[in-house]
């Protein structure tokens, strides 16, 4: 059974309850992102697996984790990064790009997804094909034009094929700011 840390609203562990119930009765844990983006101005998302708790069969971020007892943010990117890509990412690879505050309910399996979580980027220009997919998490990996994410340009149909929140306003100034590095 997997269990992680519930916080409060200023990142202050007060308890511990397994992942199910914290995404079944809203809890607010920590999670990572690690966005790879690529010099053509690209962003890789990962296509989620069709049995996940939330958001099944969704585009989300490259690499996403929760924080187990006694991690931190970065020891957790590093470690989601390599179970998640196979790609062995170094702390100075990764770059910082802000904590975010989220709260979504999948419509689809009623969970509920509370976080706090730290946005990472890092800069990934090999083959998608060379991405190791982890067994039971995802499909497989795809790239979209940043500029066609943060000027509104994808169709509703494209629109669909991600997690609500992953390209909401919040999302996309995260994009912007990835766009720049």
């Amino acid at each position: 059974m997997n269990i992680i840390e519930v916080i409060n609203e200023n990142a202050q562990v007060i308890g511990q309850d397994t992942r199910e119930n914290i995404h079944k009765h809203g809890l607010l844990h920590m999670e990572v992102h690690v966005w790879f983006y690529t010099s053509k101005n690209e962003l890789i998302f990962q296509l989620r697996a069709k049995n996940k708790e939330t958001f099944p069969n969704l585009l989300d971020a490259t690499v996403g984790g929760h924080v187990e007892i006694g991690d931190d943010y970065i020891k957790t990117a590093l470690k989601e990064t390599f179970e998640e890509t196979g790609i062995l990412v170094k702390k100075d690879g990764l770059k910082f790009i802000t904590n975010l505050r989220k709260d979504a309910k999948d419509s689809v399996t009623g969970m509920h997804n509370n976080v706090i979580r730290a946005i990472f980027a890092y800069e990934y220009n090999d083959s998608l094909n060379d991405l190791k997919i982890e067994d039971n998490e995802g499909q497989g990996f795809e790239a979209w034009s940043i500029n066609k994410l943060v000027n509104n340009l994808i169709t509703e149909v494209e629109r669909k094929k991600f997690i609500p929140s992953i390209i909401d306003n919040e999302y996309l100034d995260i994009f912007k700011k990835i766009r720049r590095l």
